[in-house]
């Protein structure tokens, strides 16, 4: 299999190829660097003209995009490290994601900016966050995550293709990990049902067996949550239901609520700070659709990221965390053992 880096680099060749609207910018995006994590490897060497290094200013880098794309092009603009966004949230909010509405839908502005958030690293306090929340609920703004059971170039494309503006968050880690096989692996007790989405939705059972906890999660989060899963089957017997989300804003939960219909207990899992972040809204709103509902959420702690690696794995949530949190959910005790 494919691991999520090649997924996404096919993808950016594939659609450059048959399309000559699509540009992708950024800062070092030329060969033979091709980007500080490679996913745009080879793409300037096989269309120079579309692969567009640009200064260090990642307001300009989004500003020059949106313009390109209320011109008709399709342009996927790469922010180094997702601490920057927070420079480009004037492009985005202001301009890309009200710019169809103010113009009584004229105009689109069909952009996509890619960018790897997430810790554990040890790049330190402002390259290793999670701050895709900051960006959850702008009104015609989507935020999309990758993940190793879906196609991460799919899912790239569709964005590409999507008409709206598009924040494509690509997790650190993920880049080096092979896409999973549904039935193979860890998997292979689970069975996998995905959504019709354009960016699909996944929930990944154990068929025959009545779940006692929904864990809710996306991106890398998958990953962990995986772990943690297998060890709470193995050793505690709790029966987990995993709903694994693609598009985190605007989201449809009708998958999630089926999950909760069934076992009244949410866990969410994510690696933005606790406080306010996508795990608050989803429990807020499972909590006004479901009657009885027990909730948990697990998260980074509400603080800087340290350089330190004990001091990150401190802050960050953990497979020992998850198992934690829904063992005390399903109220069961004991000792907890991590089991990767």
């Amino acid at each position: 299999m494919p691991t999520v880096l090649e997924s996404l680099n096919n993808a950016l060749h594939r659609v450059m190829e048959n399309d000559d609207r699509v540009y992708v910018l950024g800062e070092d995006l030329l060969d033979p660097y091709g980007g500080a994590f490679k996913v745009t490897r080879g793409l300037s060497t096989k269309y120079p003209a579309h692969v567009l290094t640009t200064p260090i200013s990642e307001a300009a880098i989004v500003g020059l995009a949106n313009g390109m794309a209320m011109r008709g092009l399709r342009p996927v603009a790469e922010i180094m490290f997702g601490d920057f966004v927070t420079l480009i949230a004037d492009q985005l909010v202001n301009h890309a994601a009200k710019f169809n509405w103010m113009y009584n839908r004229n105009i689109k502005v069909p952009i996509v900016v890619r960018t790897p958030m997430g810790g554990r690293r040890g790049y330190g306090p402002t390259h290793s966050q999670s701050l895709e929340k900051m960006f959850m609920g702008v009104p015609g703004l989507k935020v999309v995550a990758p993940n190793t059971l879906g196609d991460p170039g799919q899912l790239l494309e569709s964005a590409i293709a999507d008409d709206d503006p598009v924040l494509f968050v690509e997790h650190k880690l993920l880049y080096p990990r092979s896409l999973l096989e549904p039935g193979q692996g860890d998997l292979i007790d689970f069975k996998v049902h995905e959504s019709g989405e354009t960016y699909p939705n996944f929930i990944l059972n154990i068929p025959n067996q009545v779940p006692q906890l929904t864990l809710a999660t996306y991106g890398y989060n998958f990953e962990l949550a995986r772990a943690a899963v297998l060890n709470l089957l193995m050793e505690y017997e709790v029966f987990t239901e995993i709903v694994l989300f693609s598009q985190l804003s605007p989201f449809d939960l009708k998958i999630l609520f089926e999950s909760l219909q069934r076992t009244h207990r949410l866990l969410t899992v994510e690696e933005g700070t606790l406080s306010l972040g996508w795990g608050a809204e989803l429990a807020a709103r499972a909590a006004e659709r479901v009657n009885g509902l027990m909730i948990r959420r697990v998260a980074a702690l509400d603080l800087p990221i340290a350089n330190t690696k004990s001091l990150e794995q401190s802050i960050l949530p953990s497979v020992q965390d998850i198992t934690s949190a829904a063992l005390r959910l399903t109220e069961r005790k004991g000792e907890v053992h991590d089991y990767i």
